[in-house]
């Protein structure tokens, strides 16, 4: 796969192109009120929505007055908005008239060449049958119930030293601190990746999902340039494991049937979703964790007064944060969904950050609520073929950390303003500032 590095991807070339969504991040001034906007203007792809925390309002006027809503954007073209959970559900589960390998995320239009400087990269998640199955079976024992047994040890050993490490009585970054740190340790364990350069694998994921000028690059070539370097550097990895396997990510990869021949653009998008699927999602629901026990004070009392309600908290978590807003599909064949005529083409995104608060399913949606009797249902791990592969891992992360607070603290206080991620996609956190108090 290092010869095919030097002659597939064209390293100078320059990318210059407007990523589908962003023509929204023009628009300038207080975003107004959702009662205030027209049904034709609302396009909920827009990053400022998310980073400013207005997106819920917006979601749920769409979910009552146009749930399955049409949008056409000057780069994307034409795409709608599925905001029930029962739309939602449907599409996520019908392989047959939708598909995944045209992109998980708001794309450009499949009936149009990609820009130029745009890496085509591929990965299991955006692949349909049968090839999507083969190569998620490659690396899918990675989490087996065996080995995930085999990890709960060293996921409580690092929890512990990582709270036990943290100050009493000053404000720290509980993203930075503990979420991203211990996700990053995890990811590292997942890679066999050099433990010293575990950050790399944090940077690479970030730098995936970003949006230029958001804060965590400015440009699309810098994008594209750094991730060269994650691929780069991985090769090396490979070709290692090939010669000497260790049972992590890459070596399974580097020895499967149906992975061990990949092109090189194929590695980096399987790269990227691996990365992005360990570190993103599990780090933003730790922190998600932490701003709703202090927005639900009263059922933060409850768990520590009844810890065997961890496990439904986390669902609860994971539903009240749901850590990626969206999923697409395209559109195989001209089709109906609710009551609108979707044709072959179209981009559909699954707003499962709408879906996880449809009043319909979820009593009080927007309250977390952690005794919540259906919260398993939530969607944030999709349904179907591309359902979360790590799933039960998130969730062994998250209910060793809360067993492990729950020992040690009293109360961890959000004492300053959260920043939350400039995205559409990655519903999340850069910062959310607290201080812990200690158990006597």
């Amino acid at each position: 796969m290092s010869e095919a590095l030097d002659t597939s991807i064209d390293t100078s070339v320059t990318p210059e192109f407007v990523r589908p969504g962003s023509e929204q991040d023009k628009k300038k001034g207080a975003i107004p009120a959702a009662a205030d906007i027209s049904l034709e203007e609302i396009n909920p792809v827009w990053n400022r929505l998310f980073s400013e925390n207005k997106m819920l309002e917006v979601f749920e006027r769409l979910r009552h007055e146009d749930p399955v809503h049409f949008n056409e954007t000057e780069v994307a073209g034409r795409y709608w908005s599925l905001t029930r959970y029962e739309e939602i559900k449907a599409v996520d589960t019908d392989h047959k008239n939708f598909s995944s390998a045209n992109g998980i995320t708001l794309g450009f239009p499949i009936d149009q060449p990609l820009p130029e400087g745009a890496l085509d990269v591929s990965m299991f998640i955006a692949m349909d049958q049968p090839k999507h199955d083969v190569q998620r079976r490659t690396v899918s024992p990675v989490v087996s119930t065996r080995n995930l047994a085999g990890m709960e040890a060293l996921i409580r050993e690092r929890t512990c030293e990582v709270l036990d490490s943290l100050p009493e009585g000053e404000t720290f970054d509980w993203v930075d601190t503990v979420s991203i740190e211990l996700t990053t340790r995890m990811l590292a364990t997942l890679f066999d990746f050099p433990y010293e350069e575990r950050s790399k694998l944090t940077r690479w994921s970030d730098v995936a999902t970003a949006v230029p000028g958001g804060g965590v690059i400015d440009t699309e070539e810098q994008r594209r340039e750094e991730l060269i370097e994650c691929l780069v550097y991985f090769t090396q990895i490979w070709e290692d494991r090939k010669k000497n396997p260790t049972g992590d990510l890459v070596s399974m990869l580097a020895h499967g049937d149906d992975t061990k021949d990949m092109e090189p653009l194929e590695f980096l998008g399987n790269l990227i979703l691996l990365i992005v699927g360990g570190n993103d999602t599990t780090r933003n629901s730790m922190s998600g964790g932490v701003l709703a026990m202090n927005e639900f004070p009263a059922e933060f009392e409850k768990l520590k007064n009844d810890h065997s309600l961890i496990p439904n908290m986390v669902a609860e978590v994971i539903r009240w944060q749901t850590p990626l807003a969206y999923m697409r599909r395209t559109a195989n064949n001209d089709c109906v969904v609710g009551d609108k005529d979707i044709k072959a083409g179209d981009q559909v995104l699954m707003w499962y950050v709408s879906g996880n608060r449809d009043e319909s399913v979820f009593e009080r949606g927007e309250d977390l609520i952690i005794d919540r009797k259906n919260a398993r249902n939530h969607l944030s791990f999709g349904f179907g073929i591309h359902r979360c592969m790590g799933n039960r891992l998130a969730e062994m992360q998250l209910r060793v950390l809360w067993e492990e607070i729950l020992q040690r603290f009293d109360n961890i206080e959000v004492v300053g303003d959260v920043e939350r991620t400039f995205s559409s996609f990655v519903k999340g956190y850069t910062s959310l500032p607290v201080r812990v108090t200690r158990k006597a």
